[in-house]
């Protein structure tokens, strides 16, 4: 059976196409309108032919059906044939703790934590929305980040706030970004060739979102995101861990409402409000490295966020074997990866320079007397959700 994995952003939609049980996708692609008024870029790339146009796109059910009249019109996926729908979705909650097949049920629990993932869940609702209206004969599968962390030890997941608010309301932590911190602990047993049983990894998910997590033995034991995934290290609009306090002040100071702090907590924080050049890190580094102070402080602050994640998720495992850097900047910028493995001394981490900035993933640029090697692994969300996928309609039946 063809999978095809989706990935929805709020203005993008990322897409790959499986077939049959292949690991290696056979087609990948991004639609991103994102700054457009009703047009988007369209990167579609099928066996290894990569072709860029300009679209008419401005939803996901747009984008939906572009990415599957594209893939079908490339050979890339067979609409004739038996076909399956993967969906990244972040928020599961405690009651979609695994992945599963989309129904009614499924959709409305995930509609219900749309308020504590406002950036993730909603264009999650939507992309599902648009691909069973254009392939409603097909599974339809939600995959989600929460669900890596369903077996956190309680007093890494209960909150030091009235017990009645866990106990009556839900609110504990979560975690996110699971699926690429899954895949980045097996993949660096993999290229160590180590048994994921007896390793001890540190992974680093560094992208418009941020988030670092421990897994001991496969399982993830600890992880810098919380309840929503606002919490860790600044991200590129959202603030990551601040004192609370700051938000009370603000309320009975200055007058700020629930949206308000939502607005700035969510979307006009991090790595935009700190150098007022871009939430794009790419843009931020650029602007450093040509000497904008407040650009330079923003990439101080976001590589300190991230080494501290680090040094404070390191006292939850028995040693650290290994350190992984994923996603858009893990795997692009070697100054963040050099600045954050700056000072990790202290827990066996140093990389070689070179391999660092020469190196591309997937590979080890550690030192050679380095403790814990550090990896550079490409993110593949995709190959998990396609993964995932396959598990359930196995487990459930045609």
């Amino acid at each position: 059976m063809d999978i095809l994995a989706i990935n929805a952003g709020s203005s993008s939609l990322k897409f790959s196409a499986f077939t049959s049980a292949a690991e290696d996708a056979r087609a990948t692609g991004l639609i991103d309108w994102g700054g457009a008024q009703g047009r988007a870029t369209c990167r579609v790339s099928v066996d290894g032919d990569e072709r860029v146009s300009d679209i008419e796109a401005e939803d996901h059910l747009a984008a939906t059906r572009v990415a599957v009249e594209t893939l079908s019109e490339r050979g890339a996926l067979s609409l004739t044939d038996e076909i399956a729908v993967g969906h990244r979705v972040v928020h599961g909650g405690t009651a979609l703790r695994d992945s599963t097949l989309i129904d009614e049920q499924a959709t409305r629990r995930i509609a219900e934590l749309s308020s504590v993932a406002p950036l993730h869940n909603p264009p999650a609702l939507r992309a599902i929305e648009a691909a069973r209206v254009l392939l409603p004969g097909a599974p339809h599968v939600a995959v989600f980040d929460t669900a890596f962390y369903r077996d956190l030890p309680r007093h890494r997941y209960i909150y030091p706030l009235p017990y009645a608010w866990y106990e009556e309301w839900g609110v504990r932590r979560f975690g996110f970004h699971g699926i690429s911190h899954e895949y980045c602990a097996a993949r660096a047993a993999e290229m160590l060739g180590r048994d994921p049983a007896g390793l001890n990894v540190i992974t680093c998910h560094l992208g418009a979102g941020c988030s670092a997590t421990a897994t001991a033995g496969g399982v993830a034991a600890a992880t810098s995101m919380g309840f929503t995934p606002l919490a860790g290290p600044m991200m590129g609009t959202r603030s990551g861990t601040v004192d609370p306090g700051i938000l009370l002040h603000v309320q009975r100071v200055h007058g700020l409402d629930v949206e308000d702090l939502d607005r700035a907590l969510n979307r006009e924080s991090g790595l935009l409000a700190v150098s007022g050049v871009s939430s794009d890190y790419r843009a931020v580094e650029a602007a450093g490295d040509a000497g904008d102070d407040r650009a330079r402080l923003a990439l101080d602050m976001y590589a300190e966020g991230v080494r501290a994640a680090i040094g404070g998720l390191a006292t939850t495992l028995p040693r650290l074997d290994a350190l992984a850097f994923t996603a858009g900047i893990g795997e692009n910028s070697a100054a963040l990866r050099a600045s954050v493995c700056d000072g990790l001394g202290t827990l066996g981490v140093s990389i070689d320079a070179a391999r660092n900035r020469e190196t591309q993933p997937d590979a080890d640029i550690a030192a050679t007397d380095s403790y814990a090697r550090v990896l550079i692994i490409r993110a593949r969300e995709d190959l998990m959700i396609a993964r995932e996928t396959r598990n359930v309609l196995a487990r459930v039946g045609p």
